[in-house]
């Protein structure tokens, strides 16, 4: 597993964002890191074109759907954007920290094979 960037980082904001990242993925618990396979965690400013809302997103081939077949793929990718959560936070570093660490974890949920529906479904959406 990686935590990177996708472009080169404001040296204060985006460091910041970065270990707040890192500290989300490492408060996982120890199965999940056990567990994951072949993904990377990237940063982002901001999301796609038509997506302003969104927290993080997701891409790749679940654990839950890969077979014999998936051998050699590129890391999946859950992607965080920045300006959204930085938003959401309305200044607070307390309430960023918390968002970025739920966005992780949603976004690792969707990794395991969990939907958005069986999220809402078990509360933690």
């Amino acid at each position: 597993m990686r935590v990177g960037y996708t472009r080169m980082p404001n040296q204060t904001a985006d460091e910041r964002f970065m270990q707040l990242a890192a500290e989300a993925m490492d408060g996982l618990p120890a199965w999940v890191h056990d567990t994951m396979e072949n993904v990377e965690v990237l940063l982002e400013d901001r999301p796609p074109p038509g997506q302003p809302g969104l927290l993080g997103l997701y891409q790749g081939v679940p654990l839950a759907k890969r077979g014999t077949h998936y051998s050699g793929a590129l890391p999946d990718r859950i992607t965080l954007f920045r300006e959204t959560i930085e938003r959401q936070a309305r200044g607070s570093d307390e309430r960023l920290r918390r968002i970025v660490a739920h966005t992780i974890a949603h976004e690792v949920a969707h990794h395991f094979g969990i939907s958005d529906d069986r999220l809402r479904e078990i509360g933690a959406y």
